[in-house]
């Protein structure tokens, strides 16, 4: 195999201790039972392409949660994705950085749609992927997957930034005071022709990104942050101009969690 899978970190929340209740005396009517809280939704991946049977029927890569949508292949000035690997284990190689001096560029990146499930608000909110990338890839802050863009009212990416090959969480949204955005960097660059898988997570007050299973950066955000907008999941990169921080390396496992 050209590379070993890694497998996605699931989280779990930490147990709580039952409170202790005091003995009643002799001939005294017992406690009444103590309310329940309600239990928390168990997580449901709500989107993931894993890139094994490469583009399906129409030129599309078929989402295997059950619940997103297949993603289009979208192409600009001759670009092209290619599916390497293994029979059943493939990855997605995205186009080369193109020259400095160039007049067009290679582009790809995959759409999927509008859908209500990639709209957290402000619920427990994870999304990630598999990378792989060189320092001469990340020409640019290279992004990897989102939702929405930098100007509109909300938005949830991953990106890996130029400058040290850090991966990049990001998020905007309404009900939150200046900073609009904001940013959590992991502390160690991924930028080492290295496979790594990247999460990042929005919990409550918390933005975390994860790097391998280890948490490698967090800062605060508003709990009523809320993040929702109107435009379709992309990978690969946010669009189609010229230079647009296209991701250029190797991709797999791309996955969106609730809860």
């Amino acid at each position: 195999m050209h590379r070993t899978r890694i497998a996605t970190l699931a989280l779990s929340l930490p147990a709580i201790a039952a409170a202790m209740l005091p003995t009643p005396a002799l001939g005294a009517p017992a406690p009444q039972a103590q309310a329940q809280a309600p239990a928390a939704a168990a997580p449901v991946t709500v989107a993931r392409y894993s890139f094994d049977t490469g583009t399906v029927g129409g030129g599309k890569i078929a989402d295997r949660s059950g619940r997103g949508s297949a993603l289009t292949v979208r192409r600009a000035d001759g670009g092209s994705i290619h599916f390497n690997g293994t029979t059943s284990d493939k990855y997605a190689a995205f186009p080369a950085p193109c020259a400095s001096s160039a007049t067009s560029c290679r582009r790809v990146l995959l759409e999927g749609t509008d859908d209500a499930d990639l709209d957290p608000g402000t619920r427990l909110f994870r999304w990630g992927a598999t990378v792989r990338v060189t320092k001469a890839q990340v020409t640019d802050s290279s992004n990897v997957m989102q939702k929405g863009v930098a100007d509109t009212d909300s938005q949830w990416k991953m990106q890996i930034g130029a400058t040290q090959g850090k991966a990049q969480c990001v998020v905007a949204g309404t009900g939150s005071a200046t900073p609009r955005v904001h940013i959590v960097r992991s502390t160690i660059g991924i930028a080492d022709n290295k496979w790594h898988t990247v999460m990042c997570q929005r919990s409550g007050t918390s933005l975390t990104v994860y790097i391998d299973g280890t948490a490698r950066g967090r800062v605060a955000i508003p709990a009523t942050l809320s993040i929702s907008n109107s435009l379709p999941l992309r990978v690969g990169g946010p669009n189609f101009h010229t230079r647009s921080d296209m991701f250029h390396g190797l991709l797999d496992d791309v996955w969106v969690r609730l809860g």
